[in-house]
């Protein structure tokens, strides 16, 4: 926490040498209210507040941070949080620094994806190729948006409420280190855009049982006319407590623009990553927990998904969705989901469809919903069905 307030005191002295026109600054509401199978209303609203400042002809910074009130089961809990707060300097004409908080996303978007706090520097190179090393922290981020449980204690630290009797101890996500290589290609043959990454994460708990991870990963998308094709990859190699395990997770999609008056798009998906079979191969576990399911909400751990997707803008201002969403178990011990998998193998199907109005351009409204059928599998069959309603709207103040 000392260097993030080390940043914010350096704007704000910064703040002085530039003339209040150049400062870009913004205020954005963004609430939300969820209606679902546990019959209990939860209600989210985040203010936003950020600006930022050019530094010379091409370098800037930029603050931005959010406090977020929510009400759940009859209780408030008002959340402050620094988000985005990044320098980026530009070092030449092909060459960046970005230090501070910043977003990160590898390659397949499900290893280590949010904020972190460190440093990154990319450059590009003279096939075009982008070349990016990164190394970053994670104990000073809110636990809730970092959402980092690679393990049993972690995932009770980010279930506990925060207790700002016990702040420091409730308030923030597990200490870890994280080093990542990344390249990229936009065009190899003119069409092949490829990415590749080493993503490395070492437990700094400074605990008997640690657990670091090593990712190799690889992405490459491909266009033919109206299709687009997305493979993807990684290789997770694991140190848990001096025994080496490995894992495995991977993707392959295919996008269809079709041929229509409007724009709208067929999408398929399967994600696959890989259960516990023995002490050696065991169940894929990311860094930053993605969720999967717009109601199942699981973790891409030892379970495969089969999607297929219906998005179409009908106009400017008004857009929609339909998605189906199949979950396949590939053990009986990783799910950790809301209902039990302990029968069989397929979980069950998810249903959910949504639309999106911006009615201004600095208002946008959402409006969704589904279910989930464990009717449709055999791994839950006599559970209830799990439903979902969810209103939220997004307004720029100014």
């Amino acid at each position: 926490m000392k260097s993030m307030l080390q940043v914010c005191i350096l704007a704000f002295l910064l703040l002085p040498v530039f003339t209040l026109g150049a400062i870009d600054a913004g205020l954005l509401l963004d609430q939300s209210g969820i209606y679902d199978y546990t019959e209990q209303l939860q209600f989210l609203g985040t203010l936003i507040p950020r600006f930022s400042i050019p530094i010379g002809e091409a370098s800037e910074l930029y603050i931005s941070a959010g406090l977020t009130v929510k009400y759940e089961i009859e209780k408030g809990h008002i959340i402050p949080e620094l988000l985005r707060t990044e320098l980026t300097l530009r070092m030449d004409e092909k060459g960046e620094l970005h230090i501070g908080r910043m977003y990160y996303t590898d390659p397949l978007g499900f290893i280590a994806s949010g904020l972190f706090d460190g440093i990154r520097y990319v450059r590009e190179m003279d096939n075009n190729s982008l070349i990016g090393v990164g190394m970053w922290y994670t104990g000073f981020l809110y636990k809730k948006n970092a959402n980092i449980t690679m393990t049993e204690a972690e995932l009770d630290n980010y279930n506990a409420p925060v207790d700002y009797a016990d702040f420091f101890d409730t308030y923030f996500a597990p200490p870890r280190m994280v080093i990542a290589v990344d390249w990229e290609h936009p065009g190899i043959k003119e069409s092949i855009r490829l990415r590749l990454a080493f993503i490395s994460q070492f437990d700094l708990t400074f605990e008997k049982r640690f657990y670091h991870t090593q990712y190799f990963v690889a992405k490459a998308i491909i266009p033919a006319n109206n299709i687009v094709f997305e493979l993807g990859g990684t290789v997770e190699l694991v140190e848990n407590s001096r025994r080496f395990q490995i894992s495995f997770a991977g993707e392959l999609g295919i996008a269809w623009m079709l041929p229509t008056q409007i724009n709208d798009r067929l999408s398929f998906s399967a994600l696959f990553s890989s259960g516990t079979v023995n002490n050696t191969f065991v169940a894929f576990n990311p860094v930053s927990t993605e969720a999967y399911g717009d109601v199942l909400s699981t973790k891409l751990r030892g379970i495969s998904i089969l999607r297929l997707d219906y998005t179409a803008r009908l106009h400017q201002s008004f857009s929609f969705g339909l998605r189906s969403s199949y979950f396949i178990l590939n053990d009986k011990a990783s799910f950790s989901g809301p209902i039990p998998g302990n029968d069989g193998y397929f979980l069950g199907n998810e249903f959910y469809g949504f639309m999106v109005w911006s009615p201004l351009s600095d208002l946008q409204i959402k409006i969704g919903g589904g279910a989930f059928l464990p009717s449709l599998g055999n791994a839950a069959r006599g559970s209830d069905v799990l439903w979902k309603a969810e209103l939220g709207a997004v307004l720029s103040l100014f």
